[in-house]
């Protein structure tokens, strides 16, 4: 057997050959060469070194080929090797330096979603004189392995094995996020365009929802006006509604994902934008353009109004929609709380729907029926968690009644208990408390009671009535995952604070992290899919397998050594996260030391689908 190179279209292909004798007519015996077979193309393995060629014909020959898929034909069992290393007193070798080589991993997920072509491509036919692609690597690979600032990121160049940057501005760095922005819509629909090749993404269902990130300054953005006082445009970052109660400003940022926990797009809002004012503007300039097939939106009660609803019912879309009981009118909520109806799944789970029709407003202010599947269900999960909620307002009750005089009621806690005073003894015209020995009487327990008594409810709307309201209760739960996400990218990511100022440098950070998250959510699905880890019932438990922050941790020790005598070594490849993280990927390792040449090859085989 030998080694031999074809070329097809233009392109050299490694195969591995083989003579044999034949026999043909009048007993002569012929020679003939059959292919063993294929190896695929000298580009994908060829390590840049000189003399490749001959190398791997003399590895092979040897036994220990430079591509492991030949090791198999070989019948030989490569003899183990012994190192000597010699170092003497005063060798630089003696200060050990590992660099990261998790890079070399993170490469081929970049490439799988199709972004270093990407990247190169546009470096290629533009007049871009900096390296994009490269900045691009590392600060994303930053952003995943030490989040930090621009600028610290581009510190971090050298902790790498090879510098993912050569000589460079570091200025440009600030060119690579104009870059970003300005071509941000092409750069999701590239990644979402190999998501669908590659990893077969066909979402039935999406999810979306609304968090928002603090700026460490004082001030909002001024508005932008013109000469008549009207604004030309609004200013980003603004005093809104913080989710981390923030009183700083902040942007508001919406997220999709689909049906396989991964993000689709994001897009971003002035920070005093209502979450459910987002919606439209991020769904037509996200997914409206991206041709998937009949979907069902999955979103929170903060996204539920009529016109969001006929946005996706015109587009032939559907809808599962949280929605608010305390804003639902009088029939719906006696409907609602009333024991008629339910359907009993055990003594921690009831529900139970109705289909209804509503005439109600679209975005143009027309009259439009809608029928839905309305479906109210009770969770001792949701009880706990309510009363926990509520457990410091129930107990500030609980004083007021048992010692009203040695109370003092404050302005904030006087509006929280409005709706718990009796209608017959409140100053009906300013609502004021005036003696604190009244506060008992004034105190309605019917209202108390009955407050407490919602507890554990939940309210879901839907346009598919045909669901099965569990199925589409299921469907709703699987919003958790979003939620997952934003907390990922706020705490092992590091989304925030945000320490750029621009819109521009704005949204390019986040679409950073979104890369960043993708990755991860690539490792995650990866190990989830591959049977090394045990699976849940509980489909919402999609992380299963690793979280980010272990993820981060495995890959910041995947480094490599130089000993001496151009031997390195692979560090903590016995960590069980790491090696979760590589048999996951199809990524074996030999327990041995490596020549500078040999180290690429170690991953080039990797399988990144599922």
């Amino acid at each position: 057997m030998y080694i031999d190179i074809f070329k097809n279209n233009g392109t050299e292909y490694i195969r591995l050959r083989e003579s044999y004798r034949t026999k043909i007519a009048e007993g002569k015996v012929a020679i003939r060469k059959r292919t063993i077979c294929n190896i695929g193309p000298l580009s994908k393995f060829d390590d840049g070194e000189p003399n490749y060629l001959e190398r791997l014909r003399e590895s092979f020959r040897l036994g220990n080929p430079l591509i492991s898929e030949l090791t198999e034909y070989t019948g030989k069992k490569a003899p183990m090797e012994k190192y000597i290393i010699r170092l003497q007193e005063g060798d630089p070798e003696c200060i050990g330096h590992p660099r990261l080589y998790s890079h070399v991993f993170l490469d081929k997920l970049l490439d799988e979603l199709g972004l270093e072509d990407f990247f190169r491509s546009y470096k290629g036919f533009s007049k871009i004189q900096y390296d994009v692609l490269n900045f691009v690597r590392l600060l994303v690979y930053g952003r995943i392995l030490n989040p930090d600032s621009k600028m610290a990121t581009l510190e971090q160049n050298d902790d790498y094995y090879t510098p993912l940057l050569k000589e460079f501005n570091k200025y440009n760095v600030y060119d690579t996020l104009d870059f970003i922005y300005e071509n941000k819509e092409k750069i999701i629909r590239r990644m979402n365009t190999s998501l669908v090749k590659k990893w077969h993404r066909n979402p039935e269902i999406i999810f979306y929802d609304v968090t928002n990130f603090f700026f460490e300054i004082e001030d909002p953005d001024e508005d932008i006006l013109d000469k008549e006082g009207n604004v030309i445009e609004k200013g980003f970052r603004k005093m809104g509604v913080s989710k981390e109660n923030r009183k700083q400003p902040i942007v508001q940022m919406g997220l999709f994902m689909d049906d396989q926990g991964l993000p689709i797009s994001i897009e971003s809002f002035p920070g005093n934008t209502l979450d459910a004012n987002t919606f439209r503007p991020a769904i037509s300039k996200s997914i409206d353009g991206l041709e998937y097939a009949r979907f069902i939106m999955v979103a929170d009660r903060g996204m539920c109004n009529y016109q969001n609803v006929f946005h996706l019912l015109d587009q032939n879309n559907g809808y599962i929609l949280a929605k608010s009981l305390l804003k639902s009118t009088k029939a719906e909520q006696e409907w609602a709380y009333s024991d008629a109806d339910f359907i009993e799944v055990s003594k921690d789970f009831k529900y139970k729907s109705r289909i209804m029709k509503r005439n109600v407003k679209d975005a143009n202010g027309k009259k439009r029926t809608v029928t839905e599947n309305v479906i109210v269900y009770w969770s001792r999960n949701f009880y706990e968690r309510d009363l926990h909620e509520n457990a410091r307002f129930l107990e500030t009750l609980e004083k007021i009644i048992k010692n009203p005089k040695g109370f003092r009621i404050t302005d904030m806690q006087a509006r929280l208990l409005r709706p718990f005073f009796r209608g017959d003894i409140l100053n009906a015209e300013t609502g004021e408390v005036i003696a604190a020995s009244k506060l008992k009487a004034l105190l309605d327990k019917d209202k108390l009671e009955e407050f407490k008594s919602h507890f554990g409810y939940y309210q879901i709307i839907t346009s598919e009535i045909n669901m099965l309201p569990l199925e589409a209760i299921e469907k709703y739960h699987g919003l958790t995952r979003i939620e997952d996400q934003f907390r990922v990218m706020k705490s092992d990511l590091e989304t925030r604070p945000v320490y750029v100022r621009t819109r521009e440098h704005i949204e390019a950070h986040l679409l950073i992290c979104l890369i960043a998250l993708t990755m991860i959510r690539m490792i995650q699905c990866k190990i989830y899919h591959s049977g090394l880890v045990p699976k849940s019932d509980d489909i919402t438990l999609w992380s299963t397998g690793l979280p980010a922050y272990r993820i981060q941790k495995a890959l910041n020790k995947w480094k490599v050594e130089l000993l001496a005598d151009d031997l390195y070594r692979f560090t903590d490849l016995d960590d069980s996260d790491l090696n979760l993280i590589l048999n996951s990927f199809g990524i074996t390792i030999p327990t041995q030391l490596f020549r500078k040449t040999d180290l690429k090859s170690q991953i080039r085989n990797i399988n990144v689908t599922i």
